[in-house]
């Protein structure tokens, strides 16, 4: 029997609503939730959000991490500057797929005011159905976590 899939969730307060859709939808497909917040639309920063879910995921309580703000550029970034984060922004669900099978992505990150639900979704759901694929893409991924 295998354990369900942990995910790590976090946004600021322009990600909340898409947040909560993406975590009410992957709850419903068997998923545990981790959701480090925030809880209100009350102004927050994200670099506080985007740690806490790094952490999750850096310590092996997740296997990914979902993040979301407003244009989903500064959570990414902000996730980005963690040692053994990769985390893809991203509005596609190929994007998506090609974060985990050639990059090796860790955590996904999205931008409310450009990925409606249903697309944050379906680029979830490839996003944890891909694998990634090693090869020469290891050697790409090594190097990116030499960087810095």
């Amino acid at each position: 029997m295998t354990s369900p899939l942990t995910l790590s969730f976090g946004s600021d307060h322009g990600g909340l609503a898409l947040r909560r859709g993406l975590i009410a939808a992957l709850k419903a497909k068997g998923c545990v939730i981790l959701d480090r917040g925030t809880e209100t639309e009350a102004s927050c920063d994200y670099p506080d959000y985007a740690h806490a879910v790094g952490a999750d995921v850096i310590a092996g309580r997740a296997r990914f991490g979902i993040l979301v703000c407003t244009t989903g550029i500064g959570i990414s970034i902000a996730a980005n500057k963690m040692a053994g984060i990769r985390a893809a922004l991203v509005q596609s669900a190929d994007a998506a797929e090609l974060s985990r099978r050639h990059n090796d992505a860790n955590v996904l990150c999205f931008g409310a005011k450009y990925v409606d639900l249903p697309t944050a979704l379906a680029c979830a759901e490839a996003f944890l159905a891909a694998e990634f694929e090693g090869g020469r893409h290891s050697r790409r991924v090594d190097k990116m976590e030499s960087c810095g």
